[in-house]
């Protein structure tokens, strides 16, 4: 959807987790003639996904092996890809290498998603591995600036937009969430530990139970990254669930920050949304 790759060597490994977002990255590599090794997640990773491709299963906690198997298929640049859900330390089975920076771990499990990823990033990279990110790697499955959809949004749309996004900007030291809703000038719901699905089914919930009494067809789901955060790490996403939810919810559509934002299955959100009449919008950075 964008341009503007970075040179990169072959392989690139891509630590994967939960989603279909690691194997289109991985198609976006072959298809630009850079072989993409996927090192599994264990417990997010799907594995039927991971068939296709030259694969290694990892533990998260298991730094140690993780390292050995990137070395040993020559993978230099790394890049976090899918979703994860935190475990808890206590449910981490470390090996001796990871129990050797266990204080930089910790120090990284201390903040949100953001902290977390680019914490284990930063001990990578002291380790001599590149931490990429979508934007070096597949900037094809990236929002572009723009309206995708035949509907735009209407001045309404427009004043939610930018409360939407002052809103995640004076949210982001606190690395909460990269989402929220904004229904007729009110904030009425932000990003959580749900996630945009549970953020969106709790804006339909709070319609059905006439907590939220706006028009159907008000108020947008704005989706941008924190302020300051490394854009190599946990960057938004939406995809065709995250149109039926905004359906679901009643809103008028959904904005999103181009060039920092990944769109899962464009078409399939386009479609989605054209059918729903909802716009979706790209946002300048």
């Amino acid at each position: 959807m964008t341009s503007g790759a970075l040179q990169i060597s072959s392989p690139v490994g891509l630590i994967a987790g939960g989603g279909v977002m690691p194997f289109a990255v991985a198609d976006s590599l072959i298809a630009r003639g850079i072989d993409p090794v996927v090192f599994a997640l264990k417990g997010a990773c799907d594995p039927v996904a991971a068939e296709r491709f030259r694969h290694h299963w990892i533990s998260v906690g298991q730094l140690g092996r993780a390292e050995k198997l990137f070395r040993a298929e020559n993978c230099r640049n790394l890049v976090f890809i899918g979703t994860l859900v935190r475990p808890a330390l206590s449910e981490i089975r470390l090996d001796w290498s990871t129990v050797r920076v266990l204080g930089r771990v910790w120090a990284a499990f201390r903040g949100g998603d953001d902290h977390l990823l680019s914490g284990i990033g930063r001990i990578l990279e002291q380790d001599g591995f590149q931490m990429m990110g979508i934007k070096d790697v597949a900037p094809d499955v990236l929002m572009p600036q723009g309206c995708l959809t035949r509907t735009l949004p209407d001045e309404s749309s427009a004043a939610d937009i930018a409360k939407g996004r002052d809103v995640l900007s004076a949210l982001s030291p606190f690395d909460i969430g990269q989402a929220a809703v904004v229904i007729d000038g009110h904030v009425v719901a932000v990003e959580d530990i749900e996630g945009t699905d549970g953020l969106l089914a709790r804006v339909a919930r709070l319609r059905t139970e006439g907590r939220i009494r706006a028009k159907a067809a008000r108020g947008v789901l704005v989706k941008a990254p924190k302020r300051g955060q490394d854009l190599r790490f946990d960057l938004p996403t939406i995809g065709p669930r995250t149109v039926e939810g905004a359906a679901a919810a009643k809103l008028a559509g959904i904005a999103i920050v181009a060039g920092n934002t990944i769109v899962v299955e464009p078409q399939s959100v386009v479609e989605a949304a054209e059918a729903a009449g909802l716009f979706v919008t790209g946002l300048p950075a």
